[in-house]
């Protein structure tokens, strides 16, 4: 056919409106991805030889340059490579890898199993197949197990796969008694060691398996490692060991008596020991701090939103047992936890008025003792710790000459109480007031997630504390406008759950506060507004809360490996949480 031909035709068909057929063939890139396969196999058109041991591999460049980045690279930027016939990867990829990779290029289908997916996770980094990459860090998630989750965390830490590499971590943290067991243990280097050990996320019942598992890990390679001890020592709880162990310990163990700084470490720990014991002040060394799987956790609460009783929580036993009366009943108020101390701030009494008040509940001897007042009586509010200080942030005060007390204004001004001095200060204010949010700490700073504002709406901001620089700043967007939610903090990661409306009743995500990002979850098994949420171990707790007329009577746990939420128990009919802490335990003798 002509070119005059088919203008003619052109012309002769030209009636102003056109028919017009769109042909798709769906099966089209599929025939021909196995055609330029076929031509591979035969070696027709192949322009590069690839070698990864004693084999070789003819290919089609343009084909691996489609696939992957990393051929692309190669092949267009003036490397050696992009003028070569061959590329030899020598004994850096193994050629059963190379040929599963390339079968994946020209037929987008691999098989994936137990013998090669660590292998393709590997080569598909390497060679740039994320997508092989980010499948073989899927089906290593699915066959994720105690004995294997340590060399999965290094593998996927390598390999920036940071789902696989989460899933690892929290079951590291789980399992340390069998992952200190493992090999890959005394391989680690002393920063991840460094990292376990100083987790509050660490499950372990007995300290002395930590204290021990470093020692053994230093013994590993001696020379190398001794000189590291010092800095191990100061992240195991060395206060939570018996007594008799710390002093044989120092007495007996020959690597630590050869340096000075071991035995200044232990001997501080056996002092601060004495010091809980005997309950001489306030402890804030590391040394003496428990895991968090090592917390009781205490529900507030009464027969109505008045809080009267404090309960403990038997999550293993699946009971709920009360503790102690609240010397002075009231609602709106928060409660936050300092090693054994649980402080109530704030509220209102059964007449309305707001209280500067503040209660501490002594659970090593189950008693409460009044603190200093706060500066500004308030409600509404929220709390937490920081560095063994507590922030109270936010919420109502009464509009002055009005009784009963009525809300005011969302407040921005936080107060900080140091209870070694027992005094109240005030520090840097909110960016913007608000009442009913989350507050929690995590990375050294403070977080507030939403609230109602001055102007009574709901607010979709993240504001963060820094106490180092005293200034507030907006961290992030929520997803969506929150109020009434609650918080919870594991390791770096904060989760938000429950609030007022009907899209964000049952809803759940994940705030990475190293990377500002949100990641929604499964939802709740329920709708709640005012829930109260804590992290125990690797797990979370949520309990309370309501939405419309309905109660919800059930405390419920979320395990982030499975991302599955599961009842514990239930609530008993006449407990209405209104608070849920977690206190440092009993040490032991």
């Amino acid at each position: 056919m002509s070119v005059s031909v088919h203008e003619n035709r052109k012309s002769r068909t030209s009636t102003g409106s056109m028919n017009i057929l769109l042909f798709h063939k769906a099966s089209h890139p599929d025939c021909v991805l196995s055609h330029l396969n076929t031509l591979r196999k035969h070696c027709m058109f192949t322009d590069v030889t690839l070698w990864a041991g004693n084999r070789s591999f003819p290919c089609h460049r343009a084909v691996l340059a489609a696939s992957s980045r990393y051929f692309e690279a190669m092949f267009s930027n003036g490397l050696r490579e992009s003028l070569d016939d061959e590329v030899n990867f020598h004994d850096s990829l193994h050629p059963e890898v190379l040929e599963l990779l390339l079968d994946f290029a020209y037929s987008s289908r691999i098989i994936i199993n137990e013998e090669n997916a660590e292998s393709l996770l590997e080569a598909g980094d390497m060679l740039q197949f994320h997508d092989v990459r980010d499948a073989a860090a899927e089906f290593l998630e699915k066959n994720l197990y105690p004995s294997n989750c340590l060399g999965m965390m290094l593998l996927s830490d390598a390999h920036q796969c940071r789902r696989l590499y989460e899933l690892s971590w929290r079951m590291c943290l789980v399992n340390f008694e069998t992952v200190h067991k493992s090999e890959d243990f005394n391989s680690l280097s002393k920063d991840t060691l460094l990292d376990l050990i100083s987790s509050d996320e660490l499950e372990i019942e007995d300290e002395e398996k930590v204290f021990k598992a470093v020692i053994q890990w230093v013994k590993y390679d001696l020379d190398e490692r001794k000189a590291y001890l010092p800095e191990l020592l100061r992240n195991v709880r060395l206060a939570l060991l018996p007594s008799e162990c710390l002093k044989e310990a120092l007495a007996c163990e020959d690597l630590i008596m050869v340096d000075e700084r071991n035995k200044l470490v232990l001997d501080e720990a056996i002092q601060c020991k004495k010091k809980i014991l005997q309950n001489d002040g306030v402890v804030t060394s590391p040394c003496a701090r428990p895991r968090k799987a090592g917390h009781t956790l205490l529900i507030l609460g009464g027969q109505t939103f008045m809080c009267d009783k404090i309960y403990q929580v038997d999550h293993k036993a699946k009971e709920i047992i009360p503790k102690a009366d609240l010397p002075s009943p009231r609602k709106e108020f928060s409660a936050c936890a300092i090693g054994c101390k649980v402080y109530v701030t704030g509220g209102r009494g059964s007449e309305n008025g707001v209280s500067k008040d503040v209660w501490v509940y002594d659970t090593v001897h189950e008693e409460w003792s009044k603190a200093a007042p706060m500066l500004i009586a308030r409600f509404g509010h929220g709390s937490a710790e920081l560095e063994n200080c507590l922030y109270v942030v936010g919420g109502h005060t009464a509009v002055a000459g009005v009784f009963p007390a009525s809300p005011s204004v969302s407040l921005k001004q936080v107060e900080k109480y140091d209870p070694i001095s027992n005094k109240w200060t005030m520090v840097a204010p909110l960016r913007d007031g608000v009442s009913n949010a989350a507050v929690v700490s995590a990375r050294l700073k403070l977080f507030v997630f939403g609230g109602t504002s001055i102007h009574r709406d709901m607010v979709s901001k993240v504001q963060c504390y820094d106490p180092a620089e005293n200034r507030w700043m907006i961290k992030a967007e929520c997803p969506q406008p929150w109020r009434y939610t609650a918080a919870a903090v594991l390791g770096s990661q904060i989760f938000i759950m429950g609030g007022d409306t009907e899209f964000t009743a049952a809803s759940a995500y994940r705030f990475d506060c190293e990377t500002d990002q949100w990641t929604r979850i499964g939802d709740m098994t329920a709708k709640r507004m005012s829930c109260h949420a804590l992290a125990s171990g690797n797990k979370l707790y949520v309990v309370g809360g309501y939405f419309g007329t309905q109660r919800c009577k059930t405390l419920d746990c979320y395990d982030p490996t499975s991302d599955t939420w599961n009842c514990i128990t239930t609530v008993p009919y006449s407990l209405i949480p209104t608070a849920f802490v977690s206190t440092w335990k009993h040490l032991p003798s």
